[in-house]
């Protein structure tokens, strides 16, 4: 019993501590400091991937709202697959499965913003 305790804290502690891995290789997932420095150096598309009403709340300067929903990879068609999109959401999920539909859409780089707006918010940096 006491051997089955243990693999189960030991197990629990290694799936807690992996990180999210993309599933492509295009895809680069970024903190907020990594954000920062990308959309005050770089060239890049900022997508807000939250509902229209989140995105009414509070969004990060120079995003555009496009919801994900079942219509999403329709939604694209206005975005430029050579150049750099940076997706975010509320806190993640959302987004790494927007940065793989931009991945399996031909997008050619994909960052997307770890712990979405709500980690940006808590580590202090602006919002509009």
């Amino acid at each position: 019993m006491e051997k089955l305790r243990l693999f189960l804290v030991m197990l629990g502690v290694v799936v807690l501590s992996c990180d999210h891995k993309p599933k492509y290789d295009n895809i680069i997932i970024i903190d907020g400091e990594e954000m920062k420095t990308l959309l005050k150096n770089e060239d890049v598309q900022l997508v807000d991937v939250r509902t229209v009403n989140e995105f009414s709340e509070h969004y990060i300067a120079g995003a555009e709202n496009i919801v994900f929903d079942d219509n999403f990879d329709l939604k694209l068609k206005d975005l430029n697959k050579d150049k750099p999109v940076v997706v975010y959401c509320r806190r993640g999920r959302r987004s790494a499965k927007c940065a793989e539909i931009l991945s399996e859409k031909g997008f050619t780089k994909i960052y997307d913003l770890k712990g979405g707006i709500t980690q940006w918010i808590k580590e202090g940096h602006k919002v509009e």
